[in-house]
């Protein structure tokens, strides 16, 4: 089997702001819920059966306590804030496995999630739906690999080295020397992202530099090194086979009356019935 993880809050976002070039500003209360949703059944329709989503139910995270400047939730537009709850609560109606984050952090979840699912031999691949560059660090192989959403291109451990210029498993290094300003944290200063690859090249892992190399700065960059690895302990599920998607709830019918797209359920039925999961 395949299992498909997909980065909720990422999604939330980019339906959010690609629906506002043609909402002329008004956005509709619960319309890039209705998006996310589509998008999870066009990844069924394309033949998915094991499906996970994580979502940031809280933005905040045990991150913010080590690092003053770490990304929050401040300026997060309302409308898209009010998203977040509906959005996980259609995905549990839908039947799909979600994981709302409180205090870890969505990446967390699809970390630990693809960390469980590919210890399972059963498991012939995992794809992790989003790009961002955190989640190159889970990269294994062939087996688990990043999905970029509009190209459909699979990013293996041989593609991240050759974007970063270093392996899936120094990708917290490589973040915690050049920074990393969507999460807020800098970096350290003088070092570029050529440099940061050859140090890691050269000595490995941060903790195995030299300590002449970063110096009173080494501290700074263990800490970033710590805001950028992934955790891979949470505890979402013991089975994989709780990931596979055995068609909507009998809530999902109301639950689109609310989202106020009620087709979502005829789409949802058909998927069911070409299954013969209805």
């Amino acid at each position: 089997m395949v299992v498909h993880l997909i980065d909720g809050t990422y999604e939330l976002f980019r339906h959010f702001y690609g629906l506002r070039r043609f909402n002329k500003g008004k956005d509709a209360p619960f319309g890039a819920v209705v998006s996310v949703i589509n998008t999870v059944f066009q990844t069924l329709e394309e033949g998915a059966t094991h499906i996970g989503v994580a979502t940031d139910h809280v933005i905040e995270s045990f991150r913010n306590r080590l690092w003053s400047g770490y990304k929050t939730g401040d300026g997060i537009e309302p409308g898209l804030r009010a998203q977040f709850t509906p959005l996980e609560e259609a995905l549990v109606d839908l039947g799909i496995a979600v994981w709302p984050m409180i205090e870890l952090e969505a990446d967390d979840a699809l970390a630990s999630a693809a960390h469980l699912a590919a210890t399972d031999p059963s498991v012939e691949q995992v794809l992790i739906w989003t790009p961002d560059k955190d989640l190159a660090q889970c990269v294994a192989g062939d087996r688990v690999v990043q999905m970029d959403r509009k190209s459909k291109q699979a990013r293996n451990a041989r593609q991240v080295r050759e974007k970063f210029g270093v392996d899936p498993q120094f990708i917290p290094d490589y973040l915690a020397l050049v920074g990393d300003t969507a999460d807020g944290y800098p970096g350290i200063a003088g070092i570029g992202a050529r440099t940061a690859a050859n140090l890691i090249n050269r000595h490995g892992r941060i903790e195995a530099f030299p300590v002449d190399v970063l110096g009173e700065q080494r501290d700074l960059a263990l800490l970033f090194k710590k805001l950028a690895t992934l955790r891979t302990d949470a505890k979402l599920f013991n089975h994989v086979d709780e990931l596979r998607w055995r068609g909507p709830t009998a809530a999902f019918a109301a639950r689109t009356a609310t989202l106020g797209n009620e087709r979502l359920l005829a789409r949802a039925e058909k998927i069911a019935a070409q299954r013969s999961l209805a």
